[in-house]
């Protein structure tokens, strides 16, 4: 894959609002660094103030791969990024790299590797879906285990996304996705000189974060970048179409909420995001650097 022995990389990982862009940027401009997005959501175009990407002026200071490249319309997959990122790998050259987001899978590519799943047509994908619609957690549970109890027991919690992910991957292939988990190719950044941190704020210090971030979104544009996205027409299982304050915002310009309730529940829905993140690199990054953005420096 064009791996040069010596060269280093950079994971800088953590809940959303941590500081992990304003991290990599300090980094990249000292250490001559390019900045490689692992961020599920970043990689979309016409959401910059939703996903919180990179403004035009930090873009500048910096090379920087993956952000806003992808169309919305695309249903773009933990393999698809894996892909991109070992072509950016692959370029070669003497920069380390630093990849930065917050999404976890996209981190166990880079350090372990990924099971080689079969692309898995829409249509099976929409038909789990359908199938988990309405289910609460115990009852999606209960239907993973029946269907497939071998990737039941290695689900943490039966998320809609993990579920319809694992059933879908069921009906296309024949085979359990814990059958391809077991069989994962090496980390796409073998051979590299790697860095491992995890920023972890205090938890008020990061809610007040997302209250802030939120709120400057919605007096910025955002509304603007949504109303524009909903003018495609595109299916609302898309995950652009699932970004935090996506949701909210249609729901504010269809009349159903006012402006203050839109801001309050997207405030609220990434509090549990950024819960749920911190839970999973508590559980598959105890053994990285945790660093607290706002402590003194040692």
């Amino acid at each position: 894959m064009g791996k040069a022995p010596g060269r280093r990389a950079v994971l800088i990982a953590g809940p959303t609002a941590s500081g992990k862009s304003a991290l990599a940027l300090v980094r990249a401009e000292a250490e001559g660094a390019v900045i490689v997005n692992a961020d599920s959501l970043q990689v979309y175009s016409g959401l910059r103030l939703i996903t919180a990407r990179p403004t035009d002026e930090e873009l500048a200071r910096a090379p920087h791969r993956l952000y806003g490249e992808i169309a919305p319309s695309i249903r773009f997959s933990t393999g698809a990024w894996a892909r991109a990122a070992a072509a950016v790998i692959a370029e070669g050259g003497d920069a380390p790299l630093i990849f930065v987001g917050g999404t976890g899978l996209y981190f166990e590519a880079l350090t372990e590797g990924l099971a080689d799943v079969p692309d898995v047509p829409p249509a099976a994908l929409a038909a789990a879906e359908a199938e988990l619609a309405g289910l609460d957690r115990e009852a999606r549970g209960r239907l993973i285990a029946a269907r497939d109890p071998l990737i039941a027991t290695r689900l943490r919690a039966p998320d809609p996304q993990r579920v319809a992910r694992a059933l879908a991957v069921l009906n296309a292939t024949g085979r359990s996705l814990a059958s391809f988990q077991d069989a994962k190719a090496e980390g796409l950044l073998a051979g590299f000189e790697i860095e491992r941190i995890v920023l972890s704020p205090e938890r008020e210090v990061l809610r007040g974060r997302i209250a802030r971030r939120l709120e400057t979104m919605f007096a910025t544009g955002a509304v603007e970048e949504v109303r524009a996205l909903l003018a495609l027409g595109l299916d609302p299982a898309l995950p652009a179409m699932k970004a935090i304050g996506v949701p909210e915002i249609a729901a504010m310009l269809r009349g159903e909420i006012d402006q203050a309730t839109a801001v309050a529940r997207a405030i609220t829905a990434t509090h549990q995001y950024a819960k749920r993140q911190r839970t999973w690199f508590r559980g598959r990054m105890a053994d990285w650097i945790w660093r607290d953005p706002s402590a003194p420096a040692p």
